[in-house]
């Protein structure tokens, strides 16, 4: 079975290796696609905190089940051979004071797969744990869905912010999570949303997926001022610009993914003043199942969203084409032979 393997920070490595067998419930997995995103791109540089290497990398994942390990049968989660599936990456300890706290994904002990110390799916063949793994209806787009995941995390991070009728928000980056919490903002309420990147050809995405103001620069924009400002780029000018349009009262969310060593300034005194609230959103906390329904309601336009799909041997021209900001989401699909534009 062939894997893509993190083999040290900076190096990436082909293999072949033995199948995995799934263990007390646990389900083996045939990887049908896995998105590539910025958090890869970071566990890859050894930029995110914790990872382990060497790793497969791959964490927003699909498939078919090939397996079911012991227990699972008794489960209340009824699994069969053939099904489709979607899984959630995020893995906690359960027992520490965030675990019990209901606040799991803070958990001291979190373990993404793909991310920090367990496989992930990009290879032939995956284990997950069985409470991590959501079956699709039989019609459900297998490759469309694993967007579910980064939906996920955005269904988490609008669980964070205020979500009140009638709010102007501003998501800066057109990328995938940027899109998907723009897709978002309506169901929370909003009156208006802007997206705001610097790259022309995501603004176009933005506007195939139907957000109706698109700027490169927010000084362009039709207002100065907004109640919601969401950052999707983990990028400190970003970051910095969009604490400046905050209303009084209004709310800044971290959702992009920085480097753990960026420092952001933002004036503390106008923090105080104006009553802002800045938050940020980590991963997953009991929206994964809620996104497996949103996405299959038709929440979110996904099909203009996945622009090339790629084969394990062309795993490095991915991470190089996503860094250069070309394409839109770029998916790895391992059990293809070969590489595809999709649009």
């Amino acid at each position: 079975m062939r894997a893509v393997v993190f083999a040290s920070e900076g190096t990436l490595v082909l293999q072949d290796r033995p199948e995995p067998k799934p263990g007390f419930k646990e389900v083996l997995i045939e990887t049908a696609a896995v998105g590539i995103c910025g958090t890869d791109a970071h566990v890859f540089d050894g930029e995110f905190e914790g990872t382990v290497f060497p790793l497969v990398p791959g964490h927003e994942a699909t498939g078919t089940v090939v397996a079911l390990g012991e227990g699972c049968d008794t489960s209340i989660n009824k699994l069969a051979v053939g099904d489709h599936v979607a899984i959630n990456p995020s893995t906690v300890c359960g027992e520490c004071e965030f675990c019990l706290n209901g606040k799991n994904n803070l958990c001291r002990s979190w373990n993404g797969l793909g991310v920090v110390a367990s496989d992930g799916a990009s290879q032939e063949r995956f284990v997950a744990p069985l409470a991590n793994v959501f079956k699709l209806k039989p019609d459900t787009d297998l490759h469309l869905a694993a967007l579910i995941e980064p939906l996920a995390c955005s269904i988490r991070g609008w669980d964070q912010l205020p979500r009140r009728m009638g709010d102007h928000v501003l998501v800066y980056g057109a990328g995938t999570m940027g899109l998907l919490m723009a897709q978002l903002a309506p169901y929370a309420g909003a009156a208006s949303v802007t997206v705001v990147d610097v790259n022309e050809g995501r603004l176009q995405v933005a506007a195939d997926v139907g957000i109706q103001h698109r700027y490169t620069n927010a000084d362009d924009a039709d207002r100065d001022l907004w109640d919601v400002v969401i950052d999707c780029t983990g990028n400190v000018k970003a970051i910095e610009d969009g604490l400046k349009r905050l209303k009084p009262g209004a709310s800044f969310q971290h959702f992009g993914v920085a480097a753990t060593d960026a420092v952001a300034q933002y004036a503390p005194f106008r923090v105080y003043r104006d009553e802002l609230s800045i938050g940020g959103s980590m991963a997953v906390l009991n929206s994964f199942g809620r996104a497996v329904e949103m996405f299959e309601a038709g929440a979110i336009k996904a099909a203009p969203m996945v622009s090339h799909s790629f084969s394990l041997d062309d795993y490095s021209d991915a991470l190089t084409m996503f860094r250069a900001g070309t394409g839109r989401k770029l998916q790895i699909r391992p059990n293809d032979s070969e590489s595809k534009v999709l649009l």
